[in-house]
């Protein structure tokens, strides 16, 4: 009897810590069980998973005392992936297996009672931690080996059941590691869902190509049944192809939410998050009691984020969203802990024109009166408006347009001008979305014709500074679009319009 240790990580935000996991079996009564090192709730209930599943994978409990220590104590530890460390530290320090036996590996699994391994959330972010601390070897359940396996020189060994470790520890070569193919993504989004599927709403369709081109939010406004949503479903298939490092960020977000599914790799589409407008303000920008967790902003990260019914949120949880909008990410803080999660997402929401939905409707009739048009657009913030790049109504699609022979543009050839544009921008550092205001005035230049016609939307809507520079942006994104160099008059008009509904509805 004596003290053994194993390492293990524990998660922080979307990343992944270190963590000792020391194990003392020492002479005292069986029934002494105790656990430090601000272990939460799931992990002190590990001590009777640990008793069963040890016992029927053949091993036995020591009838000793048993103390654990989860180091540095100053870090909370959550989640059931603590039992397979603490259960080898219990075997090795009851002699099962040799003293330096766990000292090159990381280890992290659920425990079941009869000694199988369950997968565990945040699989990615513990390989990559696992690489930074020089540890070589990672042992992972089965189900999540594919999305460890991503991470490059690093081995990754796959395990069902806690019989097969010991015989791992003594001859890691004898054991297989982890198959890493897919962790590449691949060389298109295929997606089920196509633009050569939408009939008419070219105006629409131009609008999202924009959006995809220069990561621009969109808002979206128009009748039900208008093609809204049909729309916004078919913006991530022309956005630009994951990068490997996006695909790595949204990944690790994506596991440590614990919504990844088993045996799954590499992220290689871009998430597409549609809430219900009943979502509360932790579900929808992260929160929750103990350790908070990511909420919809941040599985939206580097894809889209869709708000359908925009003005039915509550308009607190809505104006949440302004933060990750400008920063790109959201931070919250609960009972002392202040994490931050990535959340660079495009917002694109969709709404009727009115209560009834048929404001401005050339064939259905309006029934709402203008304070009840003005109370329900009202629900929506200004300062919120204003971040949204791209304001675009879709009206009802015409009977000749929903019957056209002709097959519209598919998804893959707007995506090549939009990966094309997307290139020019990335050459200057940034999308055009993200382009800071200093450099704006480098890269958006205009001519004398074009100064007055900025000059009179600006003065005659009313526009803030900041949609100011959002005209700007998008203008520049036509133009990256088009190949252009300079903003002239006609791209700049473009863009103007696409904040004409600062006019129709909030002025």
């Amino acid at each position: 009897m004596g003290l053994f240790k194993t390492r293990t990580a524990a998660l922080y935000g979307v990343n992944a810590l270190l963590i000792d996991v020391e194990v003392d079996v020492y002479r005292g009564s069986a029934k002494d069980f105790f656990m430090v090192g601000l272990p939460d709730t799931a992990v002190k209930e590990s001590r009777e998973r640990l008793k069963s599943s040890l016992t029927n994978a053949g091993f036995g409990y020591p009838n000793q005392a048993v103390t654990i220590n989860l180091a540095p104590a100053n870090i909370r530890k959550e989640g059931a992936g603590f039992d397979l460390p603490m259960a080898l530290g219990i075997l090795g320090a009851s002699g099962t297996l040799p003293e330096d036996a766990a000292n090159e590996f990381l280890i992290s699994g659920e425990l079941s009672l009869d000694g199988g391994i369950r997968p565990v959330r945040g699989a990615l972010p513990m390989a990559v931690c696992a690489k930074e601390q020089g540890i070589r070897n990672l042992i992972v359940p089965a189900a999540n080996a594919a999305e460890a396996a991503v991470v490059e020189d690093i081995n990754v060994y796959a395990v069902r059941h806690l019989r097969e470790i010991p015989k791992l520890l003594e001859n890691p070569g004898e054991h297989p590691t982890a198959d890493r193919n897919g962790s590449a993504p691949r060389a298109a989004n295929a997606l089920s869902v196509d633009f050569g599927e939408v009939r008419g709403q070219e105006t629409a369709k131009r609008a999202l190509e924009i959006s995809a081109a220069g990561g621009h939010n969109v808002l979206m406004v128009g009748p039900p049944g208008s093609g809204k949503t049909m729309l916004a479903k078919r913006l991530p298939g022309i956005l630009p192809k994951l990068t490997m490092d996006e695909a790595i960020e949204t990944t690790k977000v994506h596991s440590v939410a614990g919504v990844l599914g088993e045996h799954s790799g590499l992220l290689r589409e871009r998430p597409f998050r549609s809430p219900h407008h009943g979502v509360s303000n932790a579900g929808l920008v992260g929160g929750g009691s103990g350790m908070p967790r990511c909420g919809e902003v941040s599985l939206a990260h580097n894809g889209v984020l869709f708000l359908d019914e925009f003005p039915e949120f509550p308009r607190n949880v809505l104006d949440l969203l302004r933060q990750p909008l400008e920063d790109g990410r959201i931070t919250i803080a609960r009972g002392g802990i202040s994490l931050t999660f990535p959340s660079q997402f495009m917002l694109v929401a969709a709404m009727n024109p009115c209560p009834c939905g048929y404001f401005g409707d050339p064939n259905r009739e309006c029934r709402c009166t203008p304070p009840m048009i003005q109370r329900y657009v009202g629900k929506i913030s200004g300062p919120l408006l204003d971040r949204i790049d791209i304001h675009v109504e879709v009206p009802p699609v015409k009977y000749r347009e929903l019957r056209e022979d002709q097959p519209a543009e598919s998804s893959e050839k707007i995506r090549d001008r939009a990966e094309r544009a997307r290139d020019i921008q990335m050459r200057r550092g940034y999308a055009n979305a993200r382009m800071p205001a200093k450099m704006i005035r480098k890269h958006c230049k205009l001519d004398a014709a074009s100064e007055r016609t900025l000059e009179t939307a600006v003065q005659r809507l009313g526009l803030s500074a900041r949609a100011h520079d959002r005209i700007l942006k998008v203008a520049r994104t036509i133009c990256d679009l088009e190949g252009i160099e300079n903003i002239l008059t006609a791209q700049l008009a473009e863009a103007v319009q696409y904040r004409s509904l600062d006019r129709t509805y909030w002025v």
